[in-house]
């Protein structure tokens, strides 16, 4: 197939480049081309996707089998996408995310569940309804938390920032919350897994790791990963009730429980995630972590600071 991926050079589109390259489709990445292709010979169209005008000029009269859209976040951003190939193209998959749900008493999160009208991601629900609604072959994917070689959101690199330093992980309460982890990788194949498959048009996928994984237990298999005796690890937990960080951020992740059963995306697209959870983090740590330089990089501990200043 002629694909098209929209991003392509920072995380997801990173990986998922590289399987479609592999499984011998001809990839063309949209991005403002601030970052080199992930392979030499893919096609670039630099353009602005925020910018409808320019996202339809630099598109116009180009034709696609599929569409990723990895990084469409409102319907507006979407919505030209649509219109300029929803006659032609075989395929329109979009990333959503699980924060589409609403949250409830009763877990995992299945697709069909409740959303959440006031969730920070109501844009990516508003769009999935607005593909329901245009007649064209679309499927939607929704990741929990995804981790793996460059990810720009400061997730296990938060555990390893500390733990790298022999310092002290604020836990929020009691470390019990659970949550899930996907690997980017398994992400994008799941995402490949998808074309050609027509028992996925019109279908929503929860897309993650094969387990689920407390607080306390992702702390310390972040410290397996760098390398470190679990029981070395000194967590620190807090009530993030009786503090004011502003917009400071004290913890990577949503301090409730969040987590989806995968068990369609793995039935219906014939998909199963390679990476454990220890193994991911390796990879992470390994791959990009070290690789960085981030272990040695100046790092702001200041919430961290008052956090111990108050529970120590």
């Amino acid at each position: 197939m002629r694909v098209l991926i929209m991003g392509g050079t920072r995380f997801i589109g990173v990986s998922l480049t590289k399987i479609l390259a592999q499984q011998g489709h001809e990839v063309v990445l949209f991005n403002r081309g601030n970052k080199p292709a992930p392979l030499e010979g893919i096609d670039q169209i630099h353009g602005d996707r925020k910018n409808p005008q320019d996202l339809t000029e630099k598109l116009a009269g180009q034709r696609f089998d599929a569409v990723f859209d990895n990084n469409g976040r409102e319907l507006s951003d979407t919505q030209p996408l649509v219109e300029l190939f929803k006659d032609t193209v075989q395929h329109f998959v979009y990333v959503s995310s699980a924060g589409v749900y609403l949250k409830s008493e009763q877990m995992p999160h299945i697709e069909g569940d409740a959303v959440d009208p006031q969730s920070r991601h109501k844009g990516k629900h508003e769009t999935e309804a607005y593909l329901a609604q245009q007649g064209l072959p679309w499927t939607s994917v929704r990741p929990v938390y995804i981790y793996g070689p460059q990810n720009y959101n400061d997730l296990e690199a938060w555990f390893f920032d500390r733990i790298v330093r022999d310092r002290p992980l604020p836990i929020p309460y009691d470390g019990t919350h659970i949550t899930q982890l996907g690997h980017v990788k398994d992400l994008a194949s799941a995402m490949a897994a998808i074309l050609g498959n027509d028992t996925a048009k019109g279908q929503l996928y929860n897309i993650s790791g094969e387990r689920y994984v407390t607080f306390k237990g992702l702390a310390l298999a972040c410290a397996e990963a760098a390398g470190k005796a679990p029981d070395s690890v000194k967590l620190v937990y807090f009530d993030p009730k009786t503090f004011d960080f502003g917009k400071r951020k004290a913890f990577p992740l949503r301090v409730q429980h969040f987590f989806t059963d995968i068990h369609k995306a793995k039935t219906e697209l014939n998909w199963q995630p390679e990476f454990d959870l220890i193994g991911g983090l390796k990879d992470s740590f390994q791959n990009d972590y070290l690789p960085s330089g981030r272990d040695q990089a100046e790092i702001d501990f200041s919430v961290d600071e008052q956090i111990l200043a108050s529970v120590q």
